[in-house]
């Protein structure tokens, strides 16, 4: 009887890369950073167009060459570049990553895995915590105050450097390997959501909460915006990536309640245009660059269709003020 024997992923080779061609900087030191030699481990993410802001990658890096026994938070508004910070650095320096989209029925079970049934045998299926502390990736719990905190709590000794303990698996203990990292994102800085514009979030543990260090991150600035839409959509033209980055910046200072910047009979929107959602437009706008109205008719799927229409047409009116005759006309291809 012949036994199927799976593929495994190729073994982990360490590899160092220097700072400035890694990240496409310009610096004046000659930086080796740890990773891992390109072997094409499926867990490792594709390489994306991205622009790293200096300060929070050198803060990353340190985290990803010595934790020191922390876990890393990363805190900041919807889209704008928490995760991909963290994805795009492993995919540079050839990083096996997992991600867990984290919600509000999340279970630890769900993180260290469980048996299945396979032709009659039930195996064990280890689950993206497992995996990452068995084979030294990096774990990205995505949104990580949406989770009860009281499953966190298992996991407290882990990031105190015990070792993993499956009980599902007949008590199997997992050391740690030394190249494993946990990351978390959030919208809130995990004392919970007083803006109240996200909902589902909850207050986390102080004793969770004092096991990681922490990383701010805001929208990039125009410029750096600008520079992320030129590798994106480089066949736009300069000034509608410029225009879009504008009606960015004034969506999110009505979004956020900016009282001293907002003129006379403006209100405020209970929705903003994410860099996420800034890249979305820029590529919807240059997939449709045939239609009529055809930043218009972009924006509506990358971001208005879902709002009130009050809202709706403020945003598309504030659009054709930054827009001017771009807005009704389009662009050329």
């Amino acid at each position: 009887m012949e036994t199927e024997v799976q593929a495994m992923p190729a073994a982990l080779q360490p590899a160092f890369y220097e700072l400035n061609e890694t990240f496409d900087l310009d610096t004046n030191q000659l930086i080796l950073l740890e990773g891992f030699q390109d072997c094409g481990h499926p867990a490792v993410p594709t390489v994306q167009p991205y622009v790293f802001d200096r300060d929070r990658l050198r803060k990353l890096l340190a985290f990803l060459d010595n934790p020191e026994g922390d876990g890393l938070y990363l805190t900041g508004p919807t889209g704008c570049g928490k995760t991909s910070l963290v994805v795009q650095a492993a995919a540079r320096l050839h990083w096996p990553t997992q991600m867990v989209p984290v919600h509000g029925r999340m279970e630890l079970d769900d993180l260290l895995g469980q048996k299945v049934l396979d032709k009659g045998a039930t195996p064990f299926q280890y689950g993206a915590l497992s995996t990452a502390v068995k084979e030294g990736h990096i774990l990205i719990m995505d949104e990580m105050d949406v989770a009860d905190p009281a499953e966190l709590a298992g996991l407290y000794d882990l990031l105190d450097g015990a070792p993993l303990v499956l009980a599902q698996n007949g008590g199997e203990i997992i050391p740690v390997h030394p190249r494993f990292r946990f990351v978390a994102t959030g919208n809130s800085a995990g004392a919970g959501d007083g803006s109240g514009l996200y909902q589902g979030v909850l207050r986390q543990s102080l004793a969770w909460l004092d096991r990681f260090r922490c990383i701010e991150v805001d929208y990039p600035d125009e410029f750096t915006e600008i520079m992320i839409l030129d590798q994106v959509v480089p066949d736009l033209p300069t000034i509608v990536r410029e225009k879009m980055v504008k009606l960015a910046n004034e969506v999110r200072r009505l979004f956020t309640g900016d009282a001293h910047g907002r003129g006379e009979g403006e209100s405020q929107l209970s929705v903003t245009l994410s860099t996420r959602g800034l890249v979305r437009w820029a590529r919807l706008s240059l997939r449709f660059q045939g239609a009529p109205r055809v930043f218009e008719y972009a924006l509506e799927q990358a971001l208005t269709a879902r709002v009130e229409p009050a809202e709706r047409q403020a945003i598309h009116r504030i659009a054709s003020d930054v827009f001017g005759e771009l807005w009704e006309g389009g662009h050329e291809s």
